[in-house]
């Protein structure tokens, strides 16, 4: 699958996409604050989480863009969590924080695991948006975690978040470059990926304006949490607009609709 890269006749586009939606209410209404404002173009929800019914109701009513936000590392809070979902995304958060590189080994023991608690995400996130997603992120980027991509479990033509990518003049190991590199290609094989993927933090200008500058002529994806206060004030106190100028934000581009949950 290839990058959606724009044409060359026409302007890049940048997408300000807020993660965590339906955390807990506090997440969530950081988040509504900058839809609100028109600096947050999309959100990823998480699901069986505190304010995951809450979050999807204000999502319907208010028409926003809205992906799965995998989660494999953050206990589940809502309160009708089913207790085998629940006790198997326990088991995966235990596995893949125990070290650094945790996420970077396959896990075959863990293989049905994997599957099941991904599936129940999806057909959860079905439920309550009325539509199967057709854009994945992840909790602590575990969603490029190797079970996740040997197993194939997202749907195919999907859109999925890619590696973090770096402005010209920041500093990364060559070895990190190297593993993210190849994440992207394996990502590539099955699903659509924006050309750039960048969060948010840290704020300095000149890295904002590299940023923007390569918005102008590609797909550039800004990972934000509204609910970290300084990341909040940049957003809400309007100034991002300054930054943007004439770009302005825009939704994510539409992937190829997949077939559905990888069931199997």
């Amino acid at each position: 699958m290839a990058t959606l890269r724009q044409p060359a006749a026409r302007r890049g586009r940048l997408i300000m996409n807020a993660d965590d939606w339906g955390r807990d209410r506090e997440t969530t209404g950081a988040i509504l604050d900058g839809v609100r404002g028109g600096v947050i173009s999309s959100v990823s929800a998480m699901v069986f989480m505190a304010d995951s019914e809450r979050a999807a109701q204000i999502a319907r009513v208010q028409g926003l863009d809205v992906g799965l936000h995998l989660n494999f590392t953050t206990s589940l809070s809502a309160p009708d969590r089913p207790a085998a979902v629940a006790e198997r995304q326990a088991r995966l958060a235990c596995c893949l924080t125990r070290h650094r590189f945790a996420q970077v080994v396959v896990r075959p023991r863990l293989a049905r695991t994997f599957r099941d608690v991904v599936n129940a995400q999806i057909d959860e996130f079905g439920r309550l948006y009325g539509t199967a997603p057709v854009r994945f992120d992840g909790h602590h980027h575990m969603h490029l975690c190797a079970n996740i991509l040997v197993q194939g479990l997202l749907p195919a033509g999907s859109l999925v978040r890619r590696s973090l990518s770096f402005v010209p003049g920041e500093r990364h190991a060559l070895h990190r470059r190297f593993y993210r590199r190849l994440v992207d290609g394996w990502l590539a094989r099955r699903h659509r990926l924006v050309d750039y993927f960048f969060s948010l933090a840290p704020l300095p200008a000149d890295r904002l304006a590299r940023i923007i500058t390569l918005a102008r002529e590609y797909v550039v994806e800004i990972e934000t949490h509204p609910i970290d206060p300084q990341e909040y004030r940049f957003l809400i106190g309007g100034e991002l607009f300054r930054w943007l100028g004439d770009l302005g934000v825009a939704p994510p581009p539409a992937p190829n609709r997949p077939g559905g949950p990888a069931h199997s």
